[in-house]
């Protein structure tokens, strides 16, 4: 989120102090992140720093209980939150669902290139999450891949808004312009995944916990450029091991290296593995697919958001760049 929420500071700092015990001295908002749901700040307590999370918009606990065990288990590229008084990693106000973290400084992969160390350590990272033991009591609140066509669906509607439509809104207009011009484009693309989604099913595969949205933005990188983190599991699920797989050499990490550069070190730490090809095929046109669904909703549906809107029309189009995500993905389609 872009813009700072209609919620006042004291609010927020009151709720630190009694709730996590820490006297607060400042509350800044912090404008990152292309969640419209989740405000972030940076709160200053004795001369430490927090990152806390103002969550908007329906809760999943697995999105907090589940990367405090995978850091309980050592796997230190995971940022665990901190708990509560009463021994609790979230906590209630008003609307909102409060996370806190340990503050790091530091940038995402969009901002800084991450190094060979650091995509060998990826992949190394990667696979501990994948073979980590997770209790059934985490395990049984995280949503399974049924190869939905949700998002498949969405984009059709919005085809067919953006062509009946003409909009007011700036952001919409020009949304709904890049919408009319790669229809045919955007239809290829859903039909391909469609076609996956019907196959999969009946492999029958194992499924294990996935990290499900990762991304350059998603990467952090200290100051010193030493150690990098995994961010942001708002949407963990169990599905094929190729749900994480395919962001390395999808066009999703900053495009500082080649596809081939990023998928050769990745699995130098990652290690030797089968990969099934339909599946990572699959889950590259569908994480695009569910890209343009929640773009175009944002910004077809509502003329809210701000600053936000003008961010979120960016990483639309950006999916249509010459070297974009669509390109990489036919690319390395080998189905």
């Amino acid at each position: 989120m872009l813009e700072k929420p209609d919620f006042p500071n004291a609010k927020i700092a009151a709720c630190v102090r009694d709730v996590y015990g820490l006297p607060v001295a400042q509350v800044d908002f912090l404008p990152l992140g292309a969640d419209g749901n989740t405000a972030v700040y940076r709160v200053t307590s004795n001369q430490t720093n927090y990152f806390l999370k103002l969550r908007g918009g329906i809760f999943d606990e697995t999105s907090v209980t589940l990367p405090q065990s995978l850091n309980a288990q050592g796997i230190s590229q995971i940022i665990a939150p901190l708990a509560t008084k009463s021994g609790q990693f979230w906590t209630n106000l008003e609307a909102y669902t409060v996370i806190l973290y340990p503050f790091v400084e530091g940038r995402n992969g969009y901002e800084v290139n991450l190094s060979e160390h650091h995509w060998r350590e990826l992949g190394a990272a990667l696979k501990r999450v994948h073979t980590a033991v997770i209790p059934p009591s985490i395990t049984s609140h995280i949503r399974r891949e049924n190869y939905s066509a949700q998002w498949r669906e969405s984009v059709k509607s919005s085809l067919a808004l953006a062509a009946a439509n003409e909009f007011a809104d700036p952001v919409a207009a020009q949304a709904a312009e890049l919408l009319r011009a790669r229809q045919a484009e955007i239809l290829e693309l859903v039909g391909r995944t469609e076609k996956l989604a019907q196959v999969l099913p009946a492999q029958s595969p194992e499924f294990i916990v996935c990290h499900s949205d990762l991304h350059a933005g998603n990467i952090l990188v200290d100051e010193g450029h030493d150690t990098f983190y995994i961010v942001d599991w708002d949407e963990p699920i169990l599905a094929l091991k190729e749900r994480d797989l395919m962001a390395a050499g999808a066009g999703l990490m900053g495009g500082w290296r080649s596809p081939q550069e990023e998928e050769a070190l990745f699995y130098e730490g990652y290690g030797t593995t089968a990969v099934n090809q339909a599946a990572l095929a699959y889950y590259r046109y569908e994480r695009i697919i569910q890209d343009i669904a929640i773009y175009c909703e944002e910004l077809l549906l509502s003329d809210e958001g701000g600053a936000d809107r003008a961010q979120s029309l960016y990483y639309l189009q950006s999916n249509f760049w010459p070297n974009g995500t669509i390109v990489v993905a036919y690319r390395a389609d080998r189905t």
